[in-house]
């Protein structure tokens, strides 16, 4: 019975020891099987890597290339402003050459018209332009944006036919030429008319833009008392509702 138990015994620790074998077994093949999967995790979490960096490699070449390609279409963009604006400038001088080329002679045929006169100072008839023919030569160089030609025409028409119809309307022109360089002169020109031509129909606009030119000069006593004065003289002219809302505004 002894030697039965002893048998017994030894046969349940050879089972023990085969069943901790076997899970050992187990434990190590589970334990390849894990390891085996990792590093075929692993080479993939690898070979996406590489990939990415090829990537971003291949982005990195596109982005410096075009960076160069920016460069050398913005180097061009400068280069052909250069260009443009040596053209324009180019075009600016010959402008203003020819701008000046036609002033003089137009300056000269005036000067040359109005010294053509017979011995009593009056002009001759066969002399040249007369006084409607200076006022429109005058009115056109004004409109061509030519204010110191239509000033020779409007001047040599003032002196040579001061009692002419339209006397005040060159005056007042005059003062239009002086409008945008010279408000002052402006001033005086428009002043001329009022004092000197009072029954051209001239007188009311000239009243309005002595108004205007106070108002800019922040003297508001010396535009109301033009625009008073343009409201009571002249209240049927076309200025005079602009006159009445100048002073509405500024307060009578």
């Amino acid at each position: 019975m002894l030697v039965a138990g002893f048998a017994l015994s030894a046969c349940a620790r050879q089972s023990d020891v085969r069943r901790v074998e076997l899970q050992i077994r187990r434990m190590r093949e589970e334990t390849a099987r894990a390891d085996s999967a990792r590093a075929v995790l692993l080479d993939q979490i690898i070979a996406l890597e590489r990939r990415i960096l090829d990537s971003l490699a291949l982005q990195e070449n596109r982005l410096v290339a075009f960076r160069g390609d920016i460069r050398s279409d913005l180097t061009e963009v400068q280069r052909q402003l250069v260009q443009v604006q040596e053209l324009t400038g180019q075009s600016q001088q010959r402008l203003s050459e020819l701008r000046g080329q036609i002033e003089s002679r137009t300056q000269a045929l005036v000067a040359a018209a109005a010294a053509r006169t017979d011995s009593t100072g009056a002009p001759s008839a066969a002399a040249g332009p007369g006084a409607d023919q200076l006022f429109e030569l005058g009115l056109q160089q004004l409109r061509r944006n030519s204010p110191a030609t239509a000033r020779v025409a409007f001047q040599k028409l003032l002196q040579e036919y001061p009692a002419h119809e339209r006397a005040g309307d060159a005056q007042f022109f005059i003062g239009e030429s002086w409008d945008k360089t010279n408000p002052d002169s402006a001033g005086v020109a428009y002043e001329l008319v009022v004092k000197d031509y009072s029954t051209s129909s001239r007188v009311s606009s000239a009243l309005y833009r002595l108004g205007l030119a106070a108002e800019q000069r922040k003297d508001r006593a010396a535009a109301r008392q033009y625009y008073n004065r343009l409201v009571a003289t002249y209240p049927r002219s076309d200025e005079a509702p602009l006159a009445r809302e100048k002073l509405q505004a500024l307060g009578r």
